[in-house]
């Protein structure tokens, strides 16, 4: 295993990191200022197509996507990008078109859609135009295992007709979005794992109704679209509409989620680097008990510690995604699952302690901390909850044991 930057990987981040001193960071004071004088609370800032538009400029654009319809990176070229992303989680992703929930469904498309959902849903996500929404999980059912999804997708002649309701919807609030994929049952008497099927639903067909934005640790996350309660009431959408086919659906979800749940722990090494950073500088600038906080031993502690969970969780990051493009996803299974297990939890842990070094500024909206901490604490709940992860890890690493016994 070698992680040394190659050449253009190397020249990528160089133009990156002039990106976000130049524009990314000078935009946050500018981004706030958006958000509070807004008219509709749901509206995108100008700043934010601002930045798209240089972003693409520079050739800063689809990093996540390999292949033909994205830049062509690797998971190892990608992973120190979207660290550097990271930094600036609500802002950077999205000015890079990098941001989730379209990344996946643009990869969904990218695998599994027809040419002409292709045409008429990938090309404009992959130019910016519009954004997308992936509506999956549902208030009456535990959504971390997808056979309990209720949401029924039924044929009718020439169209399916899709009844249900979901929440937590990321984006759906976003003016700009304009196209849900939208996973439920087309057959809930066929084996547990070819039940679902997932459908493309454009936001402004009858029956489908936006209900409210969900808040997440009191945040509505309106910024970046906010997350969703959403009603699928007899809506009808052409037979064209599905994915690959009937009963697929479980497979395109556990294809969209490999990359997806890497991608999330990537920016989450670059939320621990900045909270680390601003956690020192806090230390360094203030005095308790007649000395420079920076001086007591338990935050020099923290900072140690800090340091060296980043390391390693970065390094154990970094092998996920050199294997992810050796043998592949499926290869890469065990250490996906591990990363998504670990990364939000010790990314949480290195937040508290930058909080605590701030004290109340920790809490208040004159740092990034507070909003980092939620969403990175989400993320132990998104793309599968850390003990769905732990249970399949465990039963993987139970099952070498098991096979020798029967031996």
């Amino acid at each position: 295993m070698d992680f040394a930057f190659d050449e253009k990987t190397e020249e990528l981040r160089g133009k990156l990191l002039e990106f976000m001193d130049s524009h990314i960071y000078p935009a946050e004071p500018v981004f706030e200022q958006q958000l509070a004088e807004r008219d509709d609370p749901w509206a995108i800032p100008p700043v934010v197509e601002e930045l798209k538009a240089e972003a693409r400029k520079r050739g800063l654009w689809n990093f996540f996507l390999p292949g033909e319809h994205g830049a062509g990176l690797t998971n190892l070229q990608y992973a120190p990008l979207a660290e550097i992303t990271g930094r600036s989680i609500r802002l950077a992703p999205t000015a890079l078109n990098c941001a989730a929930p379209d990344t996946g469904n643009m990869e969904v498309l990218a695998m599994f859609g027809t040419e002409a959902q292709q045409k008429q849903w990938l090309d404009p996500l992959l130019n910016g135009e519009i954004r997308s929404a992936f509506a999956m999980t549902e208030p009456d059912v535990a959504s971390s295992d997808a056979r309990n999804i209720e949401t029924a997708i039924r044929r009718d002649g020439d169209e399916y007709v899709i009844n249900g309701r979901k929440w937590y919807i990321s984006g759906a609030m976003n003016p700009a979005c304009k196209i849900f994929i939208v996973m439920g049952k087309t057959d809930p008497d066929a084996a547990p794992h070819k039940q679902q099927s997932m459908i493309l639903v454009p936001r402004d067909t009858p029956g489908l109704t936006v209900k409210r934005g969900m808040h997440v640790f009191g945040y509505d996350d309106s910024d970046h679209g906010g997350h969703a309660e959403v009603l699928f009431e007899d809506v009808r959408v052409p037979v064209e509409n599905l994915v690959a086919g009937e009963g697929d659906g479980f497979a395109i979800a556990q294809a969209r989620l490999g990359p997806g749940r890497i991608h999330h722990c990537m920016r989450a090494i670059g939320m621990a680097e900045r909270a680390l950073e601003l956690m020192c500088r806090r230390a360094i600038s203030r005095e308790a008990f007649g000395k420079p906080i920076a001086q007591q031993g338990v935050v020099q502690d923290w900072i140690a510690e800090s340091r060296v969970k980043i390391e390693q969780q970065r390094l154990l990051v970094l092998k996920t995604a050199w294997l992810m493009d050796t043998v592949g996803n499926q290869g890469a299974h065990t250490e996906i699952q591990a990363i998504k297990i670990s990364t939000p939890s010790t990314v949480e842990w290195i937040l508290d302690k930058a909080v605590q070094v701030h004290g109340a500024g920790g809490v208040s909206q004159d740092f990034p901390l507070a909003a980092m901490w939620a969403g990175n604490r989400t993320l132990r709940l998104a793309d599968g909850p850390d003990e769905v992860h732990k249970r399949s890890l465990a039963r993987r690493e139970l099952k070498k044991y098991l096979s020798e016994g029967a031996k």
